[in-house]
């Protein structure tokens, strides 16, 4: 029976693909809270000293778009700039239109539930008995060891430590061939 290492890499909630998956959410969900039927494609880049939030936005909604990114580079635990990154002085750029009549003609739909999706995609993933959490070891175990490194820097057990970090996690697997 062959094997090999089957690898999953959680990144911490420092990382910056993290930071702008964290901004693009509080973006959006401080927008759904003041209206719920606003149509809301936000993408943010980051790189350090610097935070571009950007996309198609249709609401009714106003919201503090730095505001919102240096309070969630805050809790992160950016707040310093000798950590390469610091919530209070970074800049934040917003590069916020309305949507594209385009892709708003795809969408509208006379019956609301006959909606269409415009521009945005579906993922999909599975489920395995691997973990009580039923996802697949590599990626569950690396996730947790992520977790417990915020965790312990948060709580100041590990003070030294920054926000970001990248966990592989490396298990055994057999090939898929012997697997089944």
């Amino acid at each position: 029976m062959a094997k090999h290492l089957f690898t999953s890499e959680s990144v911490s909630e420092g990382h910056p693909d993290k930071i702008a998956d964290q901004i693009s959410d509080a973006v959006l969900d401080a927008i759904l809270e003041q209206d719920p039927k606003a149509r809301v494609a936000c993408e943010t880049y980051v790189k350090t000293g610097m935070v571009l939030v950007g996309g198609e936005i249709t609401t009714s909604a106003w919201v503090d778009i730095e505001e919102i990114t240096r309070n969630t580079v805050r809790e992160i635990g950016y707040v310093h700039s000798d950590m390469g990154f610091d919530a209070n002085s970074c800049a934040v750029l917003s590069a916020i239109g309305k949507q594209s009549p385009d892709i708003n003609q795809g969408v509208d739909r006379a019956d609301p539930l006959e909606q269409g999706a415009g521009d945005q995609g579906l993922m999909f993933g599975y489920a395995t008995n691997e973990t009580d959490v039923l996802m697949p070891a590599p990626i569950t175990y690396a996730h947790r060891l992520v977790q417990r490194q915020a965790e312990v820097r948060k709580n100041g057990t590990l003070p030294w430590l920054r926000p970001e970090r990248e966990k592989p996690g490396d298990f055994p697997s057999m090939t898929t061939a012997n697997r089944w």
